[in-house]
């Protein structure tokens, strides 16, 4: 069994991909072609907003982010103590200093309450300007936005909605990818939507944003008349290589299709499988708010503080089920950020998510056999 299965989707969609491929190679359009832009209009389209950008990746499309809002030294920015390291790498990496914030225990998602308390203390010392929020969708389930939005509106906040792992959940019908001054995602290919290869894409309303955004995205050049074919090498300020491959738009229109028409239902029903087969144990199972809907990057439970971990892996990998850590180290303790203000925090949260979560077997494309023997099996192990 595969943790998540990609091969069994390429078999699916075999056919329109090795068109696609086979039609850009023909083409030799493989940098700015037309499907870039037109994966970046369906995916505008269907998420809800003005503008989508894509570019070389997620980590990548936070630093933009960053960049288009003049993020940098002096500045605070709140994100999430339990998440993958880009989205505290990336304000660190533009001379920010990101405060880590303790998470819900049962979302895995931001805690309104300690973000604000995190706030209140950094305007309070008056050390760093208070300058915005990442926060993360993390397992595919949107965070929550209402209470975090209205956060970011009484102090003055911008707030980054870092959807790599969240793309197509959703808050009472409205998407993830909207809830951000600026949001962003990731095309890996492990994500809800993946390419074959790297990936990302930025979204927002905002038109002075976008123009910035899609220069710092090719070395900063000069976007005001898009039609000029000069204008690459009129550079007005500091921006990197970051372009999504036409290779990777292409596949991803056929992906997208494939995301909308079935993929993120099937998964739900595949997590609905988890759920009911697991409530009569000693986990913690992953809790939909009402009214939210996960695309499932992850299946995540909790393990009972007695148990062993890493035996549990050991025989889970012995019947041929792969599991994930996700994750094993809380932001604040990473050694990259020891020494500095940013390994200050108080995350009892993080701390006891890192020694308990477990992610198992999740993608559209499993079957309830399969998921059914991985309950089995997972049983025995507990």
């Amino acid at each position: 069994m595969q943790f998540r299965d990609l091969s069994k989707q390429y078999e699916v969609l075999k056919s329109q991909i090795d068109a696609a491929m086979t039609g850009v190679a023909h083409s030799a359009h493989y940098i700015s072609g037309p499907e870039v832009k037109e994966l970046e209009k369906a995916l505008a389209s269907y998420v809800g907003v003005k503008h989508c950008i894509t570019c070389a990746n997620g980590t990548d499309a936070i630093s933009i982010a960053m960049m288009a809002w003049g993020i940098g030294k002096g500045d605070a920015v709140f994100v999430p103590d339990f998440t993958f390291f880009s989205s505290g790498e990336c304000p660190a990496a533009e001379g920010a200093v990101p405060f880590f914030v303790d998470v819900d225990q049962r979302t895995y998602n931001l805690d309104p309450a300690k973000l604000e308390e995190a706030v209140k203390k950094v305007i309070a010392d008056g050390k760093y300007k208070a300058k915005a929020v990442v926060s993360v969708d993390l397992f595919g389930l949107p965070a929550d936005y209402p209470a975090i939005q209205a956060i970011c509106e009484k102090y003055g906040l911008l707030l980054l909605e870092d959807a790599a792992q969240g793309f197509g959940g959703s808050i009472h019908g409205k998407k993830t990818c909207t809830f951000g001054d600026i949001s962003t995602t990731s095309f890996f290919p492990a994500k809800p939507l993946g390419c074959y290869g790297d990936g990302g894409a930025i979204f927002t309303d905002n038109d002075e944003w976008a123009d910035l955004i899609r220069s710092f995205c090719v070395h900063g050049k000069d976007t005001s008349n898009p039609s000029d074919p000069n204008a690459k090498y009129n550079n007005i300020r500091l921006g990197r290589n970051s372009r999504l491959d036409t290779l990777q738009a292409a596949i991803l229109l056929h992906k997208l299709k494939a995301f909308a028409d079935y993929e993120l239902t099937d998964i739900n029903q595949v997590a609905s499988w988890y759920s009911e087969g697991l409530k009569d144990t000693d986990l913690m199972l992953p809790m939909i708010p009402e009214g939210y809907y996960s695309s499932w990057a992850q299946y995540t439970v909790q393990l009972p503080e007695r148990a062993n971990r890493k035996e549990i892996q050991e025989k889970l990998r012995a019947d041929g089920i792969p599991t994930m850590v996700y994750y094993a180290k809380p932001m604040h303790q990473q050694k990259a950020f020891a020494g500095t203000d940013s390994a200050i925090a108080d995350c009892s949260v993080t701390e006891r998510l890192c020694a308990t979560v477990l992610s198992l077997p999740l993608d559209p494309y499993k079957t309830k056999d399969e998921i059914g023997r991985v309950i089995e099996k997972l049983k025995e192990a507990l």
